[in-house]
């Protein structure tokens, strides 16, 4: 009888090559929050005034979350370099100077939608399944392992399609909003590809086991539960307005 000289690896342990990780990862676009009921009727049209500003309130509290989110994940990041080319992600919405950056052009969008900008700035219109999702996720960037957290970004891998497409249904169905309003959203239609590639090559890099490999498919799939948690409240909202 003969000895086996290798142990057998259970499949599930095996890590998947870079390119079936890739798209394991990107197949997470079918929790994407762009298939939502609200982003739906958002795009054909369907939302009035009232509406859109609930819509926009909301959203400003997870916009004012991201360099917070961003922060935690230098803040675990034992990686100069990579500290150093995330930092561009707070100067992104911090801005680099007053008056500057994505939380202000958010804000202008605020006031082009007819909401008083400091009732936003302090999140005077934020209901509470928007607030309990947004700090859930600042949370898991502060307490899971910084490439997890990294892992939860790649949603900016599906988020430029989105925005072609709101930009496209702002225009077209919601001409009462100053075009100046949109800022935000022409900015982010090259800031997240370019974030999305970084992201991408550092969770390849670094996440090397098939365990490793499941725990980012598992944030990002997390990250997307947020964001559908967050329209699913503003949904309900808006649903009582309209």
């Amino acid at each position: 009888m003969e000895i086996a000289t290798e142990v057998a690896v259970p499949a599930q342990a095996v890590p998947l090559a870079a390119d079936a990780f890739v798209n394991t990862l990107r197949q997470q676009s079918e929790r994407y929050h762009d298939k939502h009921p609200f982003h739906v009727l958002m795009n054909k049209g369907r939302l009035n005034r009232r509406q859109i500003q609930i819509w926009v309130a909301n959203r400003f509290y997870y916009q004012q979350s991201i360099p917070i989110k961003d922060a935690a994940i230098i803040s675990n990041c034992p990686h100069p370099a990579i500290r150093r080319r995330w930092l561009q992600r707070l100067i992104d919405h911090d801005g680099a100077a007053e008056g500057q950056g994505g939380i202000e052009t958010w804000l202008r969008l605020a006031e082009a939608v007819g909401l008083n900008r400091q009732e936003v700035l302090v999140g005077q219109h934020v209901l509470p399944g928007v607030r309990f999702a947004v700090d859930a996720n600042v949370n898991f960037a502060r307490t899971r392992p910084w490439i997890e957290a990294v892992s939860a970004t790649l949603t900016e891998l599906f988020a430029p399609d989105l925005m072609k497409e709101r930009i496209a249904a702002f225009e077209r169905y919601y001409t009462w909003v100053d075009a100046a309003g949109l800022t935000y959203f022409r900015s982010r239609l090259s800031q997240a590809p370019r974030d999305a590639a970084f992201a991408i090559e550092l969770v390849k890099q670094y996440c090397t086991t098939r365990a490793q490999q499941d725990r980012a498919v598992a944030a990002l799939a997390f990250k997307c539960d947020v964001l559908w948690s967050v329209l699913d409240a503003i949904q309900h909202a808006s649903l009582e307005q309209g």
